[in-house]
């Protein structure tokens, strides 16, 4: 075994919260090293961007269904840059109380600490220059970041993206274990950008590239322009295209010469975040280990989920992704959803070949007897985990169309369900809660340690879709890091790595906490 590998278990290990311990943190919020929740970069061109909150879109349901022949893709121009960007990373609301306020984004974030940025190269798009840029939340807009010597020649109608993280948003609440977070978000991030891109006919591909040639191409290993203390790391390099054409699983960026034709040196000095900092020598250690230049390329394929059945008619796509947000707390008095509300929100994330299966607790649903469930989102998973599980599970095939739904075991597991997520109580108030259940080893000794964190965007994006899906039916959900991982496996009987637990969640009634005022963001731009 590799030094990566054997890093990416040992973290994966000491970062398990148990009954015994939590995994480290400080254990207490130092307000005065809270960081900064946005990125800028100094002495830059600013680009403004024109909010799109009027701008017409398709229904939310309409937007997984349209074909090729009645699909219309909005140009590439500064307008549909903007709207690409509002309803995915930019704010969607101000939440105030007292004389306190912050803001919500429309990508979900652990402890809404926002570690995720994002970076655009653009070429030949109306009303945006040429080159690299930052996009900028806050304000929505551009920071120009390089200008170009030469065009692109990128593939028609189409830009780059690339998404990147800093952890040390992350781990100033939340210490060694940030690093999980850190990477859900950027596959909340993703899925984020792929549901804005469907809104206006667009499509993305997350192309195969070394993590070194990342790190050139957005200049992040220029040091002088960055606080080494808050390093920041980029993920990965999307293409987004208008066209279906751009797009395929063998698009080939060369991603030297991109580098070659921005400046030598880019403008801008990334803003500091934090007065100190709490160093954890384990955190970058699992930044390292997981790099992927260790491969040719990055194995990395964001899941494709099959045609939801259930879906029908529901409010603009717009205003689904702007609702969107992370209940706090459940209405326990008034859990219960329909069976078909059940269907349509596990159908919005079917798929037959994902790394990542549902391990479900039903509290309240209606037509379906509560207790331990499970959907296989890999046809070739189900035999490895009937031996791998408990031998008295049922397996008792469940008639539904959204996917191979199994009951396992009958009974009330809201205790355990609570238990399990470090004694939350949203996670026995809601109609169901999940674990997603990662094939672990296998993935890790094909792949590399890399697909380490690969395997966290998957469930990051899972957690997106099932945040918009609820949304769209006037529910609510909420994703849950705290977990103690062991004891979900010890539930199910798994004993051995080849599955792990690495995301959790819960989707019910939530309540809305009065105090609170929201407002719409951007009031004053």
């Amino acid at each position: 075994m590799n030094n990566n590998l054997q890093m990416v278990y040992t973290y994966h290990n000491e970062t398990k919260h148990s009954q015994q311990r939590y995994a480290r943190s400080l254990g207490y919020m130092d307000w005065a090293t809270q960081p900064d929740p946005y990125r800028t970069y100094s002495n830059t061109k600013k680009t403004s961007l024109p909010l799109s909150f009027d701008n017409k879109t398709l229904e939310y349901s309409q937007i997984f269904t349209q074909t090729k022949e009645d699909k219309l893709s909005a140009p590439l121009c500064l307008e549909s840059i903007s709207q690409f960007f509002q309803f995915s990373l930019g704010l969607a609301a101000i939440k105030e109380y007292g004389d306190q306020s912050w803001a919500l984004r429309c990508n979900a974030s652990s402890g809404n600490l926002q570690p995720s940025e994002a970076y655009i190269i653009s070429n030949e798009i109306q009303g945006i220059d040429d080159g690299l840029h930052h996009y900028s939340p806050k304000e929505h807009e551009l920071e120009l970041l390089s200008s170009t010597k030469n065009n692109l020649n990128l593939p028609q109608n189409s830009f780059l993206l690339c998404l990147s993280s800093i952890v040390w948003r992350e781990a100033w609440k939340y210490g060694e274990r940030s690093w999980r977070y850190t990477q859900l978000d950027c596959g909340h991030a993703l899925k984020a950008l792929e549901i804005s891109a469907l809104i206006l006919g667009w499509k993305i591909e997350v192309l195969n590239t070394k993590d070194s040639q990342l790190e050139n191409l957005i200049g992040f290993n220029q040091s002088n322009r960055y606080v080494p203390e808050e390093r920041e790391l980029a993920d990965m390099l999307i293409l987004v295209s208008k066209d279906d054409n751009s797009i395929s699983q063998n698009t080939s960026i060369d991603i030297d010469v991109l580098r070659q034709n921005l400046q030598e040196k880019y403008e801008g000095k990334a803003n500091q975040l934090s007065l100190s900092w709490h160093k954890w020598d384990i955190l970058e250690k699992i930044e390292d280990a997981t790099l992927s230049d260790e491969l040719d390329i990055k194995k990395y394929t964001n899941d494709r989920y099959e045609l939801n059945p259930y879906r029908e008619a529901s409010a603009l796509a717009k205003d689904i992704v702007l609702k969107r947000r992370s209940a706090q707390v459940m209405n326990k008095d008034d859990c219960t959803i329909s069976k078909k509300e059940f269907e349509t929100i596990i159908a919005s994330v079917k798929c037959d070949t994902s790394t990542i299966n549902l391990v479900l607790f039903v509290h309240s649903v209606q037509e379906l007897e509560s207790g331990l469930y499970i959907l296989i989102r890999n046809k070739e998973h189900k035999s490895k985990l009937e031996t791998l599980l408990k031998d008295e599970f049922l397996w008792e095939s469940v008639d539904t169309n959204a996917g191979e739904l199994y009951k396992l075991q009958s009974g009330d597991f809201k205790f355990l369900a609570k238990a399990i997520s470090c004694n939350q109580d949203i996670a026995a108030h809601g109609a169901f809660t999940l674990g997603m259940l990662a094939e672990f080893t296998s993935q890790l000794e094909k792949y590399g340690s890399s697909k380490y964190k690969h395997l966290y965007w998957d469930c990051g994006a899972i957690g997106q879709q099932l945040y918009l899906e609820s949304t769209s039916l006037n529910l609510s959900a909420t994703g849950i890091g705290c977990f103690l991982d062991n004891i979900l496996h010890e539930t199910i009987g798994l004993s051995s790595n080849q599955f792990q637990t690495l995301y959790h969640f819960t989707i019910g009634r939530g309540l809305v906490d009065s105090r609170l005022t929201t407002l719409e963001p951007y009031e004053k731009k």
